[in-house]
């Protein structure tokens, strides 16, 4: 995730964006073979100055998405035929969010849907009261289940159904907490170096897949698989790629272990095979603007983004996958 200066709440938080955006604006290297990926187009456009600026994407059966709006702290429901319904505002906080660790304003970042249809979003406010993961049930209010430090930056949320348990990444902290979907107290389930951050945002886009959490890490431009354990812990880091500037989230193409990731600042999303080479998919000629999540519904690809850098056209891009 990034901030553009024009919608940052100081100068020195935009200077530190500034900085991090130059640092991996470069294109991520691809391969010679072309990547699945066709007849992309905008399906939405978001309003940037009511702050929807499209941070995460969980999807429902039936194809609806469901999306944490970051700069306006809401939760929203996009319907397959192209409508927005805000489901959720989330307070604001007193200091409205100035504190929050590198960013400098309060966000909504992840979130998943349970089959139940509960929404279990994250919230970052640099304050304790409020950054924590919170829990929005069908017809229901907001409510807070499990608090995170506020000098952290909770952002990639990935729910095990067999488990009952939430993991989370913590891009300043570069920590992975894990928490029962009851709520409580979160856990600290890894705190591996490949977590951490160098500067900007480490550990962010966050998965389950065949028995392993996975997770990017933004300011390294790599993707992590850590092996679940019988006991429930984390096992040995295994890097599966690397050279993907300002990777944030992912999704899995089918069983195996090739991915679709968005770049952020390069506004690319990239296929990565399962030996960690990759190929651009797509670009922004096909009206990316510095994506921030994906999915996949059947053959359809969701690609979001934010335009944080870009600072025009926060919107949704749908395209087809093809083997």
């Amino acid at each position: 995730m990034f901030k553009k200066l024009k919608l940052s709440a100081t100068a020195t938080t935009a200077a530190v964006l500034t900085a991090a955006a130059l640092a991996v604006i470069s294109p991520a290297p691809a391969s010679a073979a072309p990547a699945p990926l066709d007849r992309a187009r905008i399906a939405t456009h978001f309003d940037l100055a009511k702050g929807q600026t499209p941070e995460n994407i969980a999807l429902a059966p039936g194809g609806d998405a469901y999306v944490t709006f970051a700069a306006a702290r809401q939760i929203a429901r996009l319907t397959r035929s192209g409508a927005t319904r805000i489901l959720a505002t989330l307070p604001a906080p007193a200091d409205g969010g100035v504190h929050t660790p590198v960013l400098g304003f309060a966000l909504t970042t992840g979130i998943v849907r349970a089959d139940d249809g509960t929404l279990y979003v994250l919230y970052a406010t640099g304050t304790s009261d409020l950054t924590a993961l919170w829990r929005l049930r069908p017809g229901g209010e907001p409510q807070r289940i499990a608090a995170l430090p506020a000098g952290g930056l909770p952002n990639g949320l990935a729910l095990d159904p067999h488990t009952r348990t939430l993991y989370i990444t913590d891009s300043v902290l570069g920590t992975i907490w894990s928490v029962p979907t009851t709520g409580g107290t979160p856990t600290v389930w890894s705190t591996a170096p490949e977590l951490a951050s160098t500067g900007f945002l480490g550990a962010n886009g966050l998965k389950i897949h065949n028995g392993a959490v996975w997770a990017t890490n933004l300011d390294k431009g790599t993707v992590l698989r850590i092996p679940i354990l019988r006991s429930g812990r984390a096992g040995k880091v295994q890097t599966r790629a690397t050279s993907l500037p300002g990777i944030d989230d992912f999704t899995f193409t089918g069983h195996g272990d090739r991915i679709l990731a968005t770049l952020n600042g390069p506004s690319q999303v990239a296929l990565v095979q399962p030996d960690g080479t990759h190929a651009t998919a797509l670009t922004d000629a096909d009206g990316l603007q510095n994506p921030t999540s994906i999915a996949l519904h059947g053959d359809t690809v969701y690609v979001l983004s934010a335009a944080y850098l870009t600072a025009r056209d926060p919107n949704l891009v749908l395209a087809h996958l093809h083997n």
